[in-house]
């Protein structure tokens, strides 16, 4: 049983955990390819592209709107490739997971970032962060394919990770909306 709950954590150890806001209109689809497995998430930001990006690129400071997050900082940069590197806790129950990895993501500005894991708690670990304008609204689209280290069941498994997947994306979302309205304020 701990074996189950580990491979849940991992799955979406570098991404946030919120259990708040409506996050009904997030769209996450799971699915298995052998032992690889594959999630797509789908939702609409009600902000400009760029202050989406803004915030699913924060690197440095995501372990401040990521509760899941103890640190997140930029470890080197080459130009629009970044080696990151974060450390956090993941929790489902009474079961938690200390996670630890390091990432390669390739920027390409304001569309897309892709990110594979280098060293860390899955096999492998990969996944594109899309970000499309809309003009006054974006849209996140990410697909991500993991290969985890343990078993993991065939219905539970699945479900609990759309289900960590649709409030970690809320997160993400909670904290665009929150320094949208930050810089709204501050404007006369």
């Amino acid at each position: 049983m701990a074996k189950i709950a580990v491979i849940l954590l991992l799955a979406f150890a570098s991404v946030p955990a919120l259990a708040a806001a409506d996050d009904s209109d997030i769209g996450v689809r799971v699915r298995r390819n052998g032992p690889r497995i594959i999630v797509d998430v789908n939702l609409t930001v009600a902000a400009p592209a760029l202050d989406t990006w803004n915030v699913m690129t924060d690197y440095d400071h995501m372990a401040s709107f990521v509760s899941n997050m103890q640190s997140s900082r930029i470890i080197s940069r080459d130009g629009n490739t970044l080696m990151v590197e974060q450390k956090g806790q993941a929790a489902r129950g009474p079961l938690t997971f200390a996670f630890e990895h390091v990432r390669q993501i390739v920027l390409t500005p304001i569309r897309e970032a892709h990110s594979r894991q280098i060293s860390g708690n899955l096999q492998a670990s990969e996944s594109t962060t899309t970000v499309v304008d809309h003009g006054a609204t974006s849209e996140i689209i990410n697909h991500g394919e993991f290969i985890p280290n343990v078993w993991v069941p065939p219905i539970i498994g699945p479900a609990a990770i759309e289900a960590e997947a649709r409030q970690q994306f809320q997160e993400f979302r909670t904290e665009i909306l929150r320094r949208r309205a930050e810089a709204a304020s501050r404007k006369p």
